[in-house]
């Protein structure tokens, strides 16, 4: 058994109530937090101390993809063409460097939303949750989808991101392809079966996507309730995919749980979110920062419409009480670059604290744990980071994290803070 650990820094955030206090004095005892700022510590205990730190929560993105993107070959050859040229041996592989990289950016828990690949049927993002939670190798906490639920033509069908000719990539209700009220149930059910945590499902037209239009609604009212009734009798809640406003409001009315994106919401759908207590991942900093370049030149002019429009949406969101979560649509937004999503929730109207709850307790309420993460808090699971300064008046110190604990096992910290030799780094 493990010594207990006390962690020792200039400053800690209650994300709850919404105010940095200092100092901080946190007692870890194997997974959890034992103590907060105690008069004395256990004996035998090893302590760290940070110095000018700020212990957060450990942060959560709620809407990335751990399987595409990533590094660059050594060589700086292309990675193979996504779905087509990589196996799926290859996207786990690749997985587990960017889950990693997630991790050590200050990201302990994510959800993995959706795979657009053929796969003969695997839930690639359920094995490296497995291997994760085994101490294989390191990441964040993963709660994945499998497969995104996706109608033909929809938005995630990757035979329509890929422009490919009919029969070339021939995929399966467990690989996501459904059409009506049967086929959905069984797509949800299969995925739930194989031990997808959440679904995924493609309500509406996409940004980089050739499909219909971004606004228009993909899945009929009847299959969009049979997936969340489906989903929810099992305890699994629902993400939809939903860029227009028609979507999104038939998402609410079906009972789906999250909105992905939501950029051409108007007020009067946002109010509807906030009285049914739908959440919004509003992956808001892609509309700044997302590489279109290369993107075909109908999907740069869809993407100079719809951006524009989804920034103005936000603040929006936020005076109508809407609950928002944090999410990037990673690799969108680059792999461990996750803070910059804090950065630009600020931008959009929200002050530092409020964008650290987005990040923390309203994610975790979102994944049904806030009962043990999200905050620092006697008895909770000891995912605790650190970063430099004060981000209630800079959030920006979010991108520069100096130490990462997940369920009480140190992944990253400097040197300098190694007071006894004894201690070793999660491997």
């Amino acid at each position: 058994m493990t010594a207990p650990i006390v962690l020792r820094a200039r400053r800690w955030a209650d994300v709850e109530a919404g105010e940095v206090r200092s100092p901080a004095a946190i007692v870890v005892e194997g997974d959890r937090i034992t103590a907060m700022n105690p008069t004395g510590f256990p004996a035998g205990a090893t302590e760290i101390d940070l110095g000018d730190v700020t212990l957060l929560p450990g942060l959560m993105d709620m809407e990335l993809n751990l399987l595409i993107g990533g590094p660059e070959t050594p060589t700086g050859l292309p990675l193979p063409m996504h779905g087509v040229q990589d196996d799926p041996a290859y996207r786990t592989i690749r997985a587990t460097l960017n889950a990693r990289k997630t991790l050590l950016a200050g990201f302990t828990t994510v959800r993995n939303l959706g795979l657009m690949v053929k796969t003969g049927g695997y839930l690639l993002d359920v094995a490296v949750q497995r291997a994760i939670d085994q101490g294989w190798v390191e990441g964040p906490r993963i709660i994945p989808a499998g497969h995104a639920v996706t109608p033909y033509g929809g938005h995630l069908d990757p035979t329509v991101f890929q422009r490919l000719a009919p029969g070339i990539m021939p995929l399966s209700i467990g690989e996501g392809i459904a059409n009506g009220v049967g086929e959905v149930r069984a797509c949800v059910r299969y995925q739930i079966r194989h031990g997808a945590k959440v679904i995924k499902v493609s309500a509406s037209g996409g940004v980089m996507s050739h499909s219909t239009g971004p606004g228009s609604q993909q899945y009929s009212d009847e299959e969009l309730a049979a997936i969340a009734d489906e989903a929810h009798r099992s305890g699994i809640r629902v993400a939809a995919h939903a860029v227009g406003d028609r979507a999104v409001q038939a998402c609410v009315r079906a009972g789906i749980d999250c909105v992905e994106h939501g950029f051409l919401a108007t007020e009067e759908t946002l109010r509807m979110m906030a009285e049914h207590g739908t959440f919004l991942v509003s992956t808001t900093y892609l509309t700044d920062a997302m590489d279109i370049k290369r993107a075909a030149p109908e999907l740069q002019k869809k993407a100079a419409e719809v951006f524009p429009r989804a920034r103005s949406m936000l603040p929006k969101a936020i005076a109508a009480g809407v609950k928002i979560a944090c999410g990037t649509d990673a690799p969108a937004v680059p792999h461990g670059d996750n803070a910059k999503e804090l950065v630009a929730l600020v931008s959009r109207g929200m002050t530092p604290m409020q964008a650290l709850r987005a990040a923390t307790l309203t994610s975790a309420e979102l994944v049904e744990l806030d009962h043990e993460l999200g905050r620092l808090r006697e008895g909770d699971i000891a995912d605790i980071i650190a970063v430099p300064g004060d981000p209630s008046q800079d959030i920006s110190v979010t991108q520069d994290v100096r130490f990462v604990m997940k369920e009480g096992r140190v992944h990253k910290m400097s040197d300098q803070y190694r007071k006894d030799q004894a201690w070793q780094p999660a491997s």
